[in-house]
């Protein structure tokens, strides 16, 4: 080919792009591209959270795997801490996204949101160093703990000063987003959305509360750990769900939100005095066991109430959004929430059945399905359908979107497979260790189960497949263009 056939070529290419819907897409407003920064430190991060997820997996069943240079115990506090960190930077995204649009105004400081991110970043990123790089006791000596004695707890392991430095970045993203929908338009996704995000930050208050009785850390320990994973969060998952659902069906926004406000309703009303169910056996009065075990046995409710409705506007979507990728993801939000927090959380949420299983892998199972389908599987909604449009797409190429679904499904099922082989450890290790007339030693009951462990560290490596999938997508270049 000559090289004026060359630049012709390459000059039809560039002119088809610029009037092709797809691939010739605006933000609607400019600050939103600050949550891209958010989003690719989310991704890395959940990559990291994962790694650690399948050294603990190893551990488990080969005990000096890695050590002495990565103990067991802070292998562990490294996987919950980066679960947590990662899923805030995807909220925090999340609503720098949202909320303008919903506003319909910019940002009101995205410098200030930049800034934001980096302290934040540079904050989580010194705190894993410090896991990994001294002593827990050391950090603590180092952090002034001794001040201000905040360290020790499970998911609370950061140090003081990182806790004051979550705080601020806290207070800077909810007055940018705060200011920027007080000046703007008010919805009911927004409202929703900013109600989880400032009761995220005042319930976190309380991890500054470190009482030297037991009993009370425990009980209001949980008033962070509770009510934010069930109880503000799902205000967040409600919110961006809500938002994402808009956008890819095209549905009338009275339908979405009264939907939003049953589900809302729904979440506090089971979420708040549910926390009662974990106040069963750690000496707090006994009335909490009735009204713990009725009141999250409600829990399941808005979790499947949210599956119907994503099904339901979904179904009655008034377009076909090119995004298919970013619809499955709605949809398998619905779902899997519905069973890992729903399902699974009330297989073992009634005081009589808690007795027996609190503890144990029936515990695990949970936590895993739950923490995937609530809300690692929204804030990948968020950033599947946000992440081209910041691109400049409307949607990727359907080349991307197989790469994408295959991520997906590898995830999905993985997650499936780790929560069933940790379902069946905890019945075998309730019975074991439990229930046996001569009961076995946790050591011993451990050795026992130790192919399902196996089983789990292979579902990780797939779901560790899945995640890498999910990154190439947004790398994958196809000429044949998402079809609208």
């Amino acid at each position: 080919m000559t090289s004026s056939a060359m630049a012709t070529a390459r000059s039809a290419s560039v002119s088809a792009a610029a009037n092709d819907p797809l691939t010739n897409v605006q933000l609607k407003y400019r600050s939103q591209a600050v949550a891209k920064p958010y989003f690719v430190a989310a991704i890395g991060l959940f990559v990291g959270q994962i790694v650690f997820g399948l050294i603990m997996g190893l551990q488990y069943v080969i005990g000096d795997f890695l050590f002495p240079a990565i103990p067991f115990n802070v292998a562990r506090m490294v996987h919950t801490n980066l679960l947590i960190v990662w899923l805030l930077f995807g909220f925090m995204g999340a609503g720098y996204f949202l909320i303008p649009e919903e506003s319909e105004r910019e940002l009101h400081s995205p410098k200030l949101a930049l800034l934001t991110f980096w302290v934040f970043l540079v904050a989580g990123a010194l705190t894993i160093v410090g896991y990994l790089a001294v002593p827990y006791a050391t950090l603590a000596q180092m952090t002034g703990n001794d001040l201000l004695p905040t360290m020790g707890r499970e998911f609370l392991e950061q140090p003081t000063i990182t806790k004051i430095g979550i705080v601020l970045v806290a207070l800077s993203f909810l007055f940018n987003l705060s200011m920027t929908v007080l000046k703007g338009r008010k919805t009911s996704i927004s409202m929703v959305m900013m109600l989880g995000l400032w009761g995220l930050a005042i319930f976190f208050l309380f991890s500054f509360y470190n009482p030297d009785n037991l009993v009370l850390d425990k009980y209001f320990w949980w008033w962070v750990v509770h009510l934010w994973v069930e109880g503000v969060w799902e205000l967040i998952m409600g919110a961006m769900l809500a938002f994402v659902l808009v956008k890819v069906t095209g549905i009338d926004r009275e339908i979405i939100e009264k939907w939003l406000y049953v589900i809302i309703a729904m979440t506090l009303i089971s979420g708040i005095i549910g926390t009662g169910h974990h106040y069963f056996w750690i000496g707090a009065p006994a009335y909490w066991q009735v009204w713990g075990s009725v009141f999250s046995a409600l829990e399941p409710i808005p979790f499947f109430m949210m599956t119907l409705f994503a099904f339901n506007v979904v179904n009655k979507r008034r377009r076909e959004h090119p995004n298919k990728a970013a619809v499955l993801w709605a949809l398998g939000t619905g779902v899997m929430a519905f069973l890992g927090a729903g399902v699974w959380g009330f297989l073992h949420t009634l005081a009589p059945v808690n007795y027996l299983t609190h503890g144990t892998q029936i515990t695990a199972s949970h936590g895993h399905m739950a923490f995937y389908g609530a809300y690692a599987m929204v804030v990948m909604t968020m950033i599947s359908y946000t992440m081209p449009l910041m691109r400049g797409r409307e949607a990727n190429s359907n080349a991307a979107q197989v790469v994408e679904m295959w991520s997906f499904w590898l995830m999905t099922v993985a997650m499936v497979f780790i929560t069933l082989f940790l379902t069946a450890a905890g019945i075998l290790q309730v019975w074991m260790q439990r229930m046996g007339d001569t009961p076995l030693s946790f050591m011993a009951t451990q050795d026992k189960i130790a192919f399902f462990y196996w089983l789990r560290e292979l579902s990780g490596v797939v779901f560790f497949i899945g995640l890498l999938l999910y990154i190439v997508s947004f790398f994958v270049r196809g000429n044949e263009r998402a079809s609208a």
